[in-house]
């Protein structure tokens, strides 16, 4: 009997649990060879189109979400607030933190309050900061296991009731979503840019007004203080010109008085002994510059209490930008927001969607998604490139060692399978669609087509002899059942530690394992009983016949016997 009909493949006189197990594999195999045509086109266009369907629906983020007891928050006090009161703001949230979770689980907190000193080199683009309203906080909690998108719910609630005046935006902490996140501070960023501030405000607050009604974005807010509180000096040049002033008389005494005069003159003090440079300044001390009209009594001539401001200019109360940003020479402000129990690929889909509902723009008006939105567009396309690239490389692979595009395009049919089970797994796992999932998509399409080479080879070694190709299909898929299940489950095996992501960081590879299980799972089956019926039918009408060119080669037709004893000599 032949190595298929044969139910002890071993000869040791019994039949073992694999033999079994063969054996009914080879009567599923037998009942779907009359159908093979029927059941390889149902295959190819329903797996197919499950896969398509899976691909759009499938959440998609450019890493996976790593449940991390560390983050970053930023505090907003009103627009104008003194560094006293933004400190006392700050101080009440930390008591609320510590409340909340208790002080023993508090690890590290650090916090930053008010804008960097003009006078020390502090870098801006590490912690940028808009001014003396703003405390940014850096907390690592410890032996503290919650989902954290549910703790910082908790924690907005809380501030909101003690803190009802305060904005608060929760920043990306590891310094791989800083870098990704291309300075955007939150993972949705839009960017409103156009010469007239007061339309970008306009159409900021319109933004921030619907992407409010979608139930998963939170800390909606626009990034710069744009209603910086300031007084507004009217200067009449015909008054200060009849008393004898100019501009630049009043310009000293206001830039000395209201802020200093450090920003103007720069005057340098050297201490010979110490080897020390200090800055000397004139500046009027804070606790005298506190209303409108302490404002006015500024004299504006040296060494004479007349004229005072308020005698050449009208002071009236208003507000200024108090961040100016610019794309080249173009005003823009933007608009923040985090997501909650979502993926970054939908937030995207839903931004776009909000930016499409305002209608067609003003002329010289630019509404664009930056930051993290960006970086996953660009990131998931350039690995469906790279997964369509490597598919086609490894297609002219195969139609050079086997030289018949036929069978290289039989081999690349489990692919279909690959990618669903690989989506499905991500489905129902929980996971997204990411740079680990994708990776472990292209691992588990590089094993799936290993295994179809395996059996491929061989059905098209036994076809070359019997000239049957659905002879050559059987008798392949028995020869080759045992190493192919041995290399998915060995492969399946060694993933499993990696899908299930315990301990630290585990979260953050486990997609890649969960990825290669899922497409090994399915590609198996479509290996063990898909492919033979497609190796069948395509091969059914196929010659024998080498295809070769070398005149050396005794398989090939142009084969030339005297050349070959020639050479040999």
């Amino acid at each position: 009997k032949g190595y298929v009909e044969r139910d002890d493949t071993d000869n040791n006189g019994k039949i073992s649990a694999f033999e079994r197990f063969k054996i009914r594999f080879m009567k599923t195999l037998n009942r779907l060879f009359p159908h093979k045509k029927a059941v390889t086109i149902i295959y190819l266009i329903g797996i197919t189109l499950i896969a398509v369907v899976f691909l759009n629906f499938i959440g998609k983020d450019v890493f996976p979400k790593v449940n991390s007891s560390q983050f970053q928050l930023r505090m907003r006090a009103p627009d104008g607030t003194r560094l006293e009161r933004t400190e006392e703001k700050a101080i009440i949230v930390l008591k609320e933190l510590q409340k909340m979770v208790g002080k023993e689980h508090i690890g590290i907190s650090s916090v930053y309050v008010g804008q960097h000193p003009s006078l020390f080199s502090i870098n801006p683009i590490y912690l940028f900061m808009a001014g003396s309203h703003e405390a940014v906080f850096q907390v690592s909690l410890k032996e503290y296991h919650v989902d954290m998108d549910d703790f910082k719910d908790d924690f907005r609630a809380r501030l909101k009731k003690v803190l009802p005046d305060v904005k608060i935006s929760f920043e990306p902490i590891e310094l791989t979503d800083k870098v990704l996140s291309q300075g955007s501070p939150t993972p949705i960023e839009v960017r409103i840019a156009g010469k007239d501030k007061k339309r970008n405000e306009l159409y900021a607050n319109q933004i921030v007004e619907k992407l409010n009604k979608i139930s998963y974005f939170r800390d909606v807010q626009i990034g710069q203080p744009i209603h910086y509180p300031a007084m507004n000096i009217d200067i009449d040049r015909t008054r200060a010109a009849e008393l004898g002033v100019d501009m630049n008389d009043i310009s000293r005494s206001l830039v000395a008085s209201t802020s200093s005069s450090r920003y103007t003159e720069k005057n340098m003090w050297v201490d010979e002994r110490a080897g020390l440079s200090y800055n000397v300044q004139v500046q009027v001390p804070l606790n005298q510059m506190k209303s409108k009209t302490d404002i006015g009594e500024i004299p504006v001539l040296k060494n004479s209490l007349r004229p005072v401001l308020s005698d050449v200019a009208k002071i009236t109360p208003g507000f200024v930008s108090g961040e100016n940003d610019n794309l080249g020479a173009m005003p823009y402000i933007t608009v923040t927001a985090n997501i909650n129990q979502t993926d970054l690929g939908t937030a995207v889909k839903d931004v776009d969607a909000t930016i499409k509902s305002l209608g067609e723009l003003p002329r010289g008006l630019f509404i664009t998604p930056i930051g993290m939105s960006k970086v996953l567009v660009e990131t998931l396309s350039s690995l469906q490139v790279g997964l369509l690239v490597a598919i086609f490389v490894i297609f002219l692979m195969l139609a050079a060692n086997f030289q018949s595009f036929k069978v290289s395009l039989v081999i690349l049919t489990t692919v279909p399978a690959v990618v669903l089970g690989s989506l499905l797994m991500l489905t129902i796992t929980g996971s997204t669609l990411n740079l680990q999932s994708y990776m472990g998509i292209i691992m588990s399409v590089g094993v799936s087509i290993a295994n179809a080479v395996l059996l491929v080879t061989n059905a098209e070694q036994l076809r070359k002899r019997n000239g049957n190709a659905l002879e050559s299909a059987r008798e392949a898929a028995a020869l080759r059942l045992r190493p192919i299940i041995m290399t998915s489950v060995a492969m399946i095996a060694g993933m499993l530690p990696m899908a299930i992501g315990h301990g630290e960081g585990g979260d953050q590879v486990s997609p890649l394992g969960r990825a290669v299980i899922g497409g090994l799972l399915f590609s198996t089956f479509a290996v063990l009983l898909i492919l033979p019926l497609i190796f069948a039918w395509a091969q059914e009408k196929t010659t024998t016949q080498s295809v070769s060119l070398d005149p050396e080669d005794e398989e090939s037709i142009h084969y030339i016997s005297s050349l070959k004893l020639k050479n040999e000599k």
